[in-house]
């Protein structure tokens, strides 16, 4: 696997991470109290921020001990059969994205355990200080991990067997484009964009956002699987005939 394509296989991993909706849903949803509760346009800001980097954090975290411990387990040359289970992890998150990712109702509820939902929406409504908002982004993105684990692996596996410095352009670049989405709509609600009109794009393209982010997972499962599982034991054995 050349740079280029190890850098690009970890910017669609990204993507895909940030095309998932728990942490926007969050968002929106402590904005839209923020604004309820008649707090300043300052005030409001400074949660977006403290959201944003909660989130970015949790991502960081997360992406650095998974890393740690895949590079524990399989060292910097990952095998085939740990690129085969993980495209089958992709192959079943797609699946799962695909049929089910937003409850069957108008809006946009996510199919993620009612305790959890309800947490956070309880906690959106009761944040007042940058630290909170900082607390329910990491949380944000912790309660969609059954999602995330998926490119998050693929991006880690990726990672592995490059130079250090390119190790951390890619860390980097992964946790720039996994929050660009949440980036975005924060600007747009700082910006004073009405949370009803942002509300609604997201319900009417909500159906592209779910076929899209599975059709991403199993186009990257098929093609690490076709390159990282098929072609290398081809390359190291050839073929007996």
């Amino acid at each position: 696997m050349t740079d280029i394509i190890a850098i690009s296989i970890v910017c669609l991993a990204a993507l895909i991470h940030a095309s998932f909706q728990l942490s926007i849903s969050t968002l929106t949803l402590m904005s839209g109290h923020t604004l309820g509760f008649g707090r300043s346009h300052a005030r409001l800001v400074s949660l977006l921020g403290g959201f944003g980097f909660g989130a970015a954090a949790m991502t960081t975290l997360l992406i650095c001990t998974l890393g740690f411990a895949l590079q524990q387990i399989v060292g910097t040359t990952v095998p085939p059969v740990v690129w085969a289970a993980t495209c089958g992890m992709l192959f079943g998150v797609g699946l799962a994205v695909w049929l089910f990712y937003y409850r069957k109702d108008r809006g946009t509820l996510l199919w993620i355990p009612r305790r959890t939902a309800d947490f956070l929406a309880e906690r959106s409504k009761r944040t007042r200080n940058t630290a909170e908002a900082f607390a329910l982004g990491l949380a944000s993105v912790l309660g969609e991990l059954l999602f995330i684990i998926a490119p998050l692996s693929v991006a880690v596996l990726t990672i592995l067997p490059l130079d250090p410095m390119l190790q951390l352009i890619c860390i980097l670049l992964y946790i720039a484009l996994s929050v660009s989405s949440l980036g975005i709509v924060a600007l747009l609600v700082s910006g004073g964009h009405r949370l009803s009109g942002i509300q609604k794009w997201r319900e009417t393209n909500k159906q592209f956002l779910q076929f899209s982010a599975g059709s991403a997972l199993f186009v990257l499962g098929f093609y690490l699987y076709v390159n990282q599982v098929l072609v290398l034991p081809l390359a190291a054995g050839g073929v007996s005939l």
